[in-house]
């Protein structure tokens, strides 16, 4: 597929849109506030253990984890089936105590310490850089870190927000999760990364489904082309 780039007149349709969007999910959900962030590294472990199973397996998986472990520095010495057996709650615990236990070596080689608070600061594309050059970390994990934990205006991309924003043309259909990402992160109102998120993930579970989407209850009809298609 050959690269898509948007014309400025074409930007500027989908930026409209995309506000009206926001606003629309916050009429119908509230609008979300991230009022209690995690430390970086507590939601990058998260949000490894959060792949593949539900938020209640996760968390579960998490806070176990935490109990068996007092600190990072312990766990990252620790056998991997010793982490594996702690997440086994989560699913796929011996491929996720391998991408936590790699993580955590890397970050305490190349950082000194076993600190990911520099990531609140850092320039977003050195901080994503960073995240993304770990093994087994890829685009939605760093941009969630990065949006949870650090506040930062980054976009991340689940299944249920590609399948939203492909059906609401805002993105083509044939693009990778990275293509969405970049695409995304340009079309976002100031201060509105979180609410946009997590409103299009509720929307996702309760309205715009994978199958038989509730495209008559949808409070974005207006805005989405499949649902003009299905009216």
């Amino acid at each position: 597929m050959k690269s898509y780039i948007p014309s400025s007149a074409e930007l500027a349709e989908k930026k409209s849109r995309v506000k009206y969007i926001t606003q629309n999910l916050e009429a119908a959900y509230g609008v979300p506030i991230n009022d209690d962030p995690c430390d970086p590294l507590d939601e990058l472990i998260l949000t490894i253990l959060s792949q593949s199973t539900t938020d209640i397996n996760s968390r579960r998986a998490f806070e176990s984890l935490k109990r068996r472990f007092p600190d990072w520095e312990s766990a990252r010495r620790a056998r991997p089936s010793s982490i594996a057996a702690a997440i086994k709650s989560g699913g796929l615990a011996n491929a996720k105590s391998l991408v936590i236990k790699n993580a955590l070596n890397e970050i305490k080689a190349r950082r000194g310490a076993l600190d990911l608070s520099f990531l609140q600061t850092a320039p977003i594309e050195e901080a994503r850089s960073f995240l993304t050059s770990l093994a087994g970390i890829g685009p939605k994990t760093a941009a969630c870190v990065l949006l949870f934990a650090c506040d930062r205006k980054i976009f991340p991309m689940d299944t249920h927000i590609l399948r939203i924003t492909k059906r609401a043309g805002l993105v083509p259909e044939k693009f990778s999760d990275e293509q969405a990402h970049q695409l995304m992160e340009k079309l976002i109102p100031p201060k509105k990364h979180y609410s946009l998120h997590v409103n299009l993930i509720r929307h996702g579970r309760q309205i715009c489904r994978p199958q038989n989407p509730k495209c008559d209850k949808c409070p974005l009809i207006e805005h989405c082309d499949y649902g003009q298609s299905q009216l």
